[in-house]
């Protein structure tokens, strides 16, 4: 199809940032309208009117509309009359997600060196902040013009016309490998999720914002009087950590949720510094962030729009968060009794009265904010272990399969319990509670070639006593002893044990080579994908590992995958030393860079990625049986449907736990749960 390339400027008094792109449409002005008809030369409309041009290729159903994060651009057009059926837009922004690139058009220009005069112009930063927000407070001037500014509105133009250049060029030079045919349906209909949005309980959000703004004032008076005045607030990070250091000589590296909860696990702490730490924890909580994002986020109608990225996580394709961030809401520690309790005590403004920490009463329910509306009830089903499933597909790992699959018809032991006890040659009807646990984080943190800090990563996170479990551990001697020299040359080569003694460090080691030893297949597989990856690399061969199929497209390496979508790695490189490393977006600087890799990692993101196209697979087919998707969460689909028993949670699971056609011999299984309020099942 041919295609329409458009990119709009606006103004709102409304921040874009932190109120998402649904409120601040609704309150938006359109200032200029670039665009350009296939390959003809850029135009720029002043003002929000399409010319009879633009109106004329608006109107042609045989044109694609292609915008730069078109999300944005679609909404402010229908929110000034301007609409489409969703099948006619195209986004360069998703495009270059799909295929591991950046999504800022600026950072693509100079990934693919376009000519200075097709790049972004690096003034247009300083050109939004002046035309497209209000002016500061302090200034005379509330908002800038092209009568205020003239010269600067010339250049504002010059700046909406080359960007369509630059995305009408971006738009050439990117693959299309995993934006066509079936993704790009499934993008179209992840846009029309996005437009649903979720039905929030608005009074919760207002009643629990009011509740946390008392119970931080209540926490920074505990701080201050903890601390003798010295540190006002448990917020303010940086004094809280010199305090701690100059009072007890404790030198904390920072103040990560997952540092404070190991050292709180040190007998060794000062009773203070640990109720420092708890009131941190308290203090910092991210449901304080979410409630207010929630209470500026949500439409008039009651709704948020607008919280799924599609490909948003690099190279596996799984969907991002925005807004909410519903891909991280905190863990509840409450039981659901008591936060359906706290719920009605929020509401009814008399939390304090039933809960002394609202902090963790506010954290446990942040889910219940997403309601079902009036008539409809909320239908949710989860792919059960859907990573630890997929990877013993790919690997081959047939008796881990078959148990998946015995466990699913009643006949089996739960995996958890059957992994420690593989992992030690126990039965599994003997392992306990606190070994299943440990079982649990053995799945979790050693398929891609974990080690210790991935095992500690886990137990972290489900609260595992690390003393207490070297205590019980019982590891076979030949293990150990192993386990030993690997200490030993960690400590010689000054490589990280993580402040853990010899015994806890030995004892997380032995569980990561018991858990090896146990699954043969995955753990070859991870170096049989790297060596298979430095092979196309270095040869351009086309190889195949296992159920993957490896090949090199200019400087991309693809993996292709059982659906036939691929996982790129761009400007993939081999150094002398056979080390994998590409180009990509480092996590931690956030900034287009060279990145190392190895077959542990390419393992995991061929399994997410897997594990996204069985859920993907899924999508339209529980649309079509009448279930309205809100939100996906990880491996979770949250759904509206009418309030009878037509729809059921069943129904749901059936339908996510159906095999593609591409995926035979995968032992699928998924649960849910209906209610009218969303919670952790």
């Amino acid at each position: 199809m041919p295609k329409l390339y458009i990119d709009l400027e606006t103004f709102s008094e409304v921040n874009l940032l932190t109120c998402g792109t649904h409120v601040y449409a609704s309150n938006s002005e359109i200032l200029l309208i670039a665009y350009a008809i296939g390959d003809a030369p850029a135009k720029v409309i002043i003002g929000g009117q399409f010319n009879e041009e633009l109106l004329q290729v608006w109107n042609d159903p045989d044109y694609y509309v292609v915008a730069h994060n078109s999300h944005f651009d679609r909404t402010v057009l229908a929110a000034h009359g301007y609409t489409l059926p969703i099948e006619r837009w195209y986004d360069t922004m998703v495009k270059a997600f799909a295929h591991s690139l950046p999504g800022r058009l600026g950072v693509l220009s100079e990934v693919f060196r376009l000519p200075s005069d097709k790049a972004k112009d690096k003034e247009g930063r300083r050109l939004i902040l002046l035309f497209c927000k209000p002016r500061p407070k302090s200034s005379k001037l509330r908002r800038a013009s092209q009568h205020t500014h003239p010269e600067e509105w010339q250049r504002f133009v010059e700046y909406a016309r080359l960007d369509v250049e630059a995305m009408r060029e971006i738009d050439k030079l990117t693959p299309k490998w995993n934006y066509l045919s079936s993704e790009l349906a499934l993008w179209h209909l992840d846009q029309r999720i996005n437009d649903r949005g979720v039905c929030i309980d608005t009074e919760l959000v207002c009643n629990a914002i009011k509740a946390i703004d008392l119970a931080q004032k209540v926490l920074a008076s505990k701080t201050s009087k903890a601390t003798n005045g010295d540190v006002v607030s448990a917020n303010k990070r940086d004094a809280l950590l010199k305090y701690i250091l100059e009072a007890y000589g404790i030198e904390l590296p920072d103040m990560q949720k997952s540092t404070l909860e190991r050292r709180l696990n040190d007998p060794d702490l000062p009773e203070a510094v640990k109720e420092l730490l708890l009131l941190r924890l308290n203090t910092a909580t991210t449901s304080t962030a979410k409630y207010k994002t929630l209470f500026r986020s949500t439409s008039a109608d009651g709704r948020l729009r607008g919280t799924l990225q599609f490909d948003g996580a690099t190279r596996t394709g799984r969907w991002a968060g925005r807004m909410f961030q519903p891909q991280n809401l905190p863990r509840p520690t409450l039981k659901q009794d008591d936060i359906n309790l706290g719920i009605t005590a929020l509401k009814a403004g008399g939390a304090e009265l039933v809960y002394d920490d609202i902090m963790e009463l506010t954290s446990s329910a942040i889910r219940g904010c997403i309601v079902a509306p009036a008539g409809s009830k909320l239908v949710i089903a989860d792919l059960s272990n859907i990573e630890g499933r997929v990877l013993a597909w790919l690997a081959g790992e047939e008796w881990k399969l078959e148990a998946f699959r015995d466990y699913d018809r009643g006949t089996g032991h739960d995996l958890y319990k059957l992994a420690y006890a593989k992992a030690f040659n126990i039965r599994p009807e003997d392992v306990n509670k606190s070994q299943r646990q440990i079982g649990k984080v053995m799945e979790l943190g050693l398929g891609y070639e974990g080690g210790v800090g991935a095992f500690l990563t886990f137990a972290a996170n489900y609260g595992i006593d690390l003393e207490a479990m070297a205590e019980q551990a019982v590891i076979p001697d030949e293990i150990w002893q192993e386990a030993q020299r690997a200490w030993d040359w960690f400590v010689e080569q000054k490589r990280p044990t993580f402040g853990l003694s010899n015994t806890v460090w030995c004892v997380c080691d032995s569980f990561k080579r018991t858990w090896r030893q146990a699954h043969i297949k995955v753990s070859t597989f991870w170096k049989d994908l790297e060596r298979a990856a430095v092979k196309v690399i270095s040869t351009g061969r086309t190889m195949q590992c296992r159920r993957l199929t490896l090949d090199r497209q200019g400087a991309w390496l693809r993996i292709r995958l059982p659906s036939g979508r691929f996982v790129c790695y761009p400007a993939a490189c081999v150094n002398d030393e056979d080390k994998l490393s590409y180009m990509g977006i480092d996590q931690y600087k956030k900034k287009w860079t060279r990145i190392n890799t190895y077959g542990g990692k390419l393992v995991e993101n061929v399994t997410q990625a897997v594990a996204r196209d069985i859920l993907a697979d899924s999508m339209p087919k529980i649309e079509a049986a009448g279930y309205r998707i809100v939100l996906t969460v990880h491996d979770e689909i949250i759904s509206e449907a009418p309030d009878t028993g037509a729809f059921s949670h069943e129904a749901l699971a059936s339908l996510m736990a159906t095999n593609p056609s591409w995926a035979q011999g995968l032992p699928l299984a998924a649960a849910g749960f209906e209610d009218y309020r969303y919670r952790k099942d």
